[in-house]
Parts: structure tokens; sequence; C-alpha cells
């Protein structure tokens, strides 16, 4: 026994586990890179609406193409439900796996799911997986769907190719239920590309290195992200934490709010995060499998103990317990409507954040947008007559402030991580539409002594007759600030219909609405919230905000109580010191109201 210890430890010394480490990096980003070359949909080569990843023999992640966080649970989750499928006899080289069942993914059926089992000689030594954003894989094309059936085409999980020939009845039935079969063959042949070259590219890594010495360096590298995650998490205070949010509404019960509500237990090493008090699943089409309920706590967790080590894989995950009740908005069953099933999480995540501010504040963030705010469109172009598919966004919205710094501005939303919106120029030139305005919203970030990040406004003409679906939450449940910090702007839809102005919409859900030429569509993205007093900024900053257009001279005055000179904006210090000086002394007397003094507050 003392003799394979040793002889593992030779395996995995230190050099090769920093080579490996450092390789399989690099293998899953050559994945990412040739599907961005040769996908044939702007989501996957311009949005980045993919993930990929290497597994080991047993499932479990060793490393993914930095891409979208949410991803990283379900395709760990979907490469060992298809080797619980077919079991390790049932696999052979040359074979590839697919599958798009959304309960399978934790997602929606969009997201097909590709994996090749890597064989080294003879030996199943590991899996290449990748999952991308297909446009269209049949079902309705608006309104909000209620059950799975309608959604699209199921693939359950089979074999795409055994033993190196491809299933051509497959690809027949895929063929047929999608609208432009050209432009979905394009995105499948990319995602085998993609695998095929984490298959080649690992075994370079075998090859040169030897098989049992790589998989040694690889369970090192688990093995010393488990520990750091573990000592990380020791550095939290032991307790039970609590928090509650809500989404809007499920698209289909308008104006009734869906609750979300986690608990975190910290103890010694390791967390436990709760999500069965979540709403229980919807009617509308905002659901999603528990493989996103799992991931909800992986990004959470990540977030709070490891954020910058890398390659992600399984070890920084060992100390993180999850409870989830099956049926519950991300732990839904069939057939709960799966289509836009990525929109809650994000609010879980922020809501995870929002109950640790209570243990651990200098690693918390405030609420951001939590939403991609994107128009989906289709409609017959009029350069050839044909039937087009197109999407407004990822637009890029407000992240929340941190205890030590401002939130981001325009960036995507948390549950994609890496996404990326589509060019302005791109758009216009392959679709009718014209872009009258793509800024930053002034005011929208939270106040606080750091300030969360300002959402996005773009305005959208159409061309041409189309049709628009917008699926966008957190109006009513604004980007909630930290210890003191204000709330940021919601996320708004407004349309302008035959020259007049529609901004009285009950949500931001606008579903199968047709716009004619020189009708427009507005997306307004939230921006973040904020983090401590904001009457505690720094003056020259809030000047300089004002400066930038970032904050209003208004607000400046009445939430900052910073005083500017109108011509330009140079800080008033004595007029500032007085201003602050009677907010503390209103606030003062707020905290005296006759229902405070019964609390004995």
């Amino acid at each position: 026994m003392k003799r394979a210890k040793a002889e593992r430890r030779v395996k995995a010394d230190a050099v090769l586990t920093e080579i490996v480490r450092n390789g399989v990096i690099a293998v899953t980003e050559e994945m990412k890179t040739n599907l961005m070359r040769t996908a044939y949909n702007m989501i996957v080569y311009e949005a980045l609406d993919f993930t990929v990843g290497l597994y080991t023999a047993e499932g479990e992640t060793v490393s993914i193409g930095l891409g979208l966080p949410s991803f990283i649970r379900g395709m760990a989750e979907t490469v060992k439900a298809k080797l619980a499928h077919f079991g390790k006899d049932g696999l052979e080289p040359g074979d590839i796996l697919v599958t798009n069942d959304a309960y399978t993914t934790g997602s929606h059926l969009y997201h097909f799911t590709f994996s090749l089992p890597i064989f080294h000689q003879g030996k199943l030594s590991g899996f290449a997986c990748c999952m991308a954003h297909w446009t269209d894989v049949g079902g309705v094309l608006g309104g909000v769907t209620t059950d799975i059936y309608s959604e699209g085409l199921q693939i359950p999980i089979v074999k795409y190719a055994k033993a190196g020939v491809v299933n051509q009845d497959l690809v027949d039935i895929i063929r047929m239920n999608v609208r432009i079969p050209e432009r979905a063959m394009g995105d499948l042949r990319a995602q085998i590309t993609a695998v095929k070259t984490g298959e080649r590219r690992f075994l370079e890594l075998l090859e040169r290195y030897g098989r049992e010495e790589v998989l040694a360096a690889i369970a090192n590298i688990m093995d010393q992200s488990e520990a750091a995650t573990r000592a990380r998490t020791r550095t939290i205070p032991d307790g039970s934490y609590e928090a509650e949010s809500f989404m809007d509404d499920d698209g289909v019960d308008i104006g009734k709010p869906v609750p979300i509500k986690v608990r975190v237990v910290k103890k010694g090493e390791e967390m436990t995060i709760d999500l069965s008090q979540v709403s229980p699943q919807v009617r509308g089409f905002y659901n999603s499998g528990a493989t996103t309920g799992y991931s909800c706590a992986q990004v959470a967790y990540k977030c709070l103990t490891s954020p910058t080590d890398y390659p992600i894989n399984e070890g920084s995950f060992r100390p993180l317990r999850v409870i989830l009740a099956p049926g519950t908005v991300v732990s839904a069953v069939k057939p709960a409507a799966m289509r836009w099933w990525m929109t809650f999480p994000m609010t879980v995540v922020d809501t995870v954040f929002k109950a640790m501010e209570q243990a651990i504040p200098e690693r918390t963030i405030a609420a951001h947008h939590a939403d991609l705010c994107v128009a989906l469109i289709n409609g017959i172009s009029p350069k050839d007559g044909r039937l087009f598919l197109a999407g407004i966004g990822p637009s890029g919205g407000g992240f929340g402030a941190k205890l030590t710094e401002d939130g981001m501005s325009a960036t995507v939303c948390l549950n994609d991580g890496d996404t990326h919106n589509h060019p302005v120029e791109q758009m216009e030139a392959k679709y009718p539409m014209l872009f009258e305005r793509h800024a930053l919203r002034e005011d929208s970030g939270g106040a606080g002594r750091h300030r969360g990040g300002l959402g996005t406004e773009q305005v959208v003409q159409a061309r041409s007759s189309i049709n628009i679906n917008i699926q966008v939450d957190r109006v009513h449940c604004p980007p909630w600030g930290l210890a003191g910090g204000h709330p940021g702007a919601g996320n708004q839809v407004a349309l302008r219909i035959g020259g007049k102005e529609i901004t009285d919409l009950p949500n931001a859900k606008v579903l199968m609405k047709g716009l004619e030429r020189g009708d427009a569509i507005t997306i307004r993205a939230g921006g973040g919230g904020g983090f401590g007093p904001p009457e505690e900024r720094d003056p020259e900053a809030v000047a300089n905000d004002v400066r930038q257009g970032y904050v209003s001279p208004t607000v400046a005055s009445d939430t900052y109580g910073v005083v500017l000179d109108p011509r330009t904006f140079a800080v008033d210090a004595a007029a500032t010191a007085r201003r602050r000086a009677e907010m503390k002394r209103d606030s003062q007397q707020n905290d005296v109201h006759p229902i405070n003094q019964r609390r004995g507050t």
C-alpha cells in the first residue's frame, strides 16, 4: 500500500500537475475557439452562448472553457446521465452521444449537448463535451408555453455516431423539425468539431506524459481545489443565513409575484445551500431542472470561496451540499415548461449573496439586473423573402456594488457570464432593423458609498414587418442594495407603435407582438444595487459621475448630498457639508417615528 502511494506521488508531482493544469485549460479554450470559428448562428459565434468541457471517465468536471457559469453542473450531470444510460461497456471509440432533454440538462430544448467518450489504448479515459444554444428546435415561435411538448423537438439520450458511423436517421429527424435546417446542421457540425478537438488534444496529453500520470495529476488538481475551497470556507463564520426576494410573475398569472427564499448553513469547512423553499414550479416557461438548482448553488459558492481558481473542476464543489425539493422553479419535473429557464436562477444566486452579506460583507455583492434582456424577433426578410430568426441582446446591465468598489456597467447577467451581445453592425446588415440608440442609462445605478453599475438602453426600429417576443423580468423587484445602499433601476420595456410611445406595460413581457415599419422597441436593462450609505460616497467621485453622465445633478444633491457648481460640476465643499448634515438630521428624525419607538428600535 505504501509503495502504491509513493508511486502516485511520483506520477502527480508538482511540475507535472502544473503542466496538466495548464494543458486542460488550453484544450478547452481550443475547443471553444474552434466552435466559434465554425458555427453558423450569431448566438454561438458572437454571443458565445455555449460551454465546452473535459470530464473524467466518471463524468467529473476537469476543465470548462470559460463560458456560461450555469452550464457547469448541467454539462457534468448530462455526461453522467449518458454514462449511466449506456454504461462504460456500452461505449466504444468513435461514439458521440447527444441529448437536448431539458430535465437532464436542466435548461431548455435549445441546448444540444454532444459528448464524446475519449479512449486511450482501449481504456475509457474521459469525455469531451459541448453544450450550445440552437436558434430553433421547432415548437411555437411566440407566446408563453405551458408544457414541454409545445416547446420543440425532444431528443433523448442517443448516439449521434456509433463507432464512427453517424446515425443519419437521427440527423434527418432533426433536420425535419427545425425551420432553417442549413444553419442548424452547421451548428451541429461545429459542435462535433469542438468535441473532436477536445479528444485529439487530450489524447496528445495522455500520449506525451502517460495516461496514469495525467489522470493522477488531474486527481491532484481536484484535491488541491478542494483543499483551497475548504480553507476559504472555514473563514466564513458558522451560522444559518436566510434571505428572500421575488420575480415579477410567470408570464401567465400576470402580476402574481413568484417568491424566492434561500437558506445557507455554514459549519466548519462545509456549506449547505438550501433551495427547497424556492417557489413551486410555475405554469409559465420560467422553470428549470434540478441540475440548474445545483448550478445556482455552485455558482454562488464558487464566487464566495474560489472565484479565480482555475481550471473550474469538481474539487471546488466537494465541500458544498445542496438541498432541493422536487417540483420547484429550479428543480422542475415533467411536463413543466422550460423555454425561458435562465431568468429565475440568477435571482436565486443574487439572493444567496444577499443572505451571506450578514456573514461576509467583504465577499458579497449587491443585486444586479439579473436578466438577459433579450427580444426575440422573427419575420420574412425583404432581401430574399425567407424566414429569419434573430435576437436583440443579450443586453448589458448593471452589476451590484461591493464593499470596496463600484459595480460594473453594461455587463451581461451573471447567469451567462462570458456571453456577449450581437454587434449592432451585423444585426443591421443581416436583419430589417435599425438601432436608433444604444447607451448607458443615467441614474440607473443604485446610490451608495459605492455605486451600482449602470444599465443600458436600446431603441430598435423595425424596417419591415416583424414579430417580437420579450420575456424580461425584475421590473417590480429592482436590484437591491446592501448595507444601506439604494436599489438600482429595474428592467423596463417600452414600445413605439404608430408614432405613439407605450410605457405603461404591466410588466416587461411582450409576447408575439407585431411591429410595422417605423415602429420600435425600447429595452432598458436595470442597474446594480449600491453598497453602503450614499451620503458616505466621496464627493469627488460623485462629481466625476455627474461629469460622465452616470448620475444627474439632482440625484447628486438629493440622494448623495453633494452640491455641485452648475457650470463646472466642481464640488462646493461647504454647501455639501451643510446638505449632508441636513440629511443626517432628517434621517435621525425618521428613526424615532412612533412605530419604531413601539418596536424598541
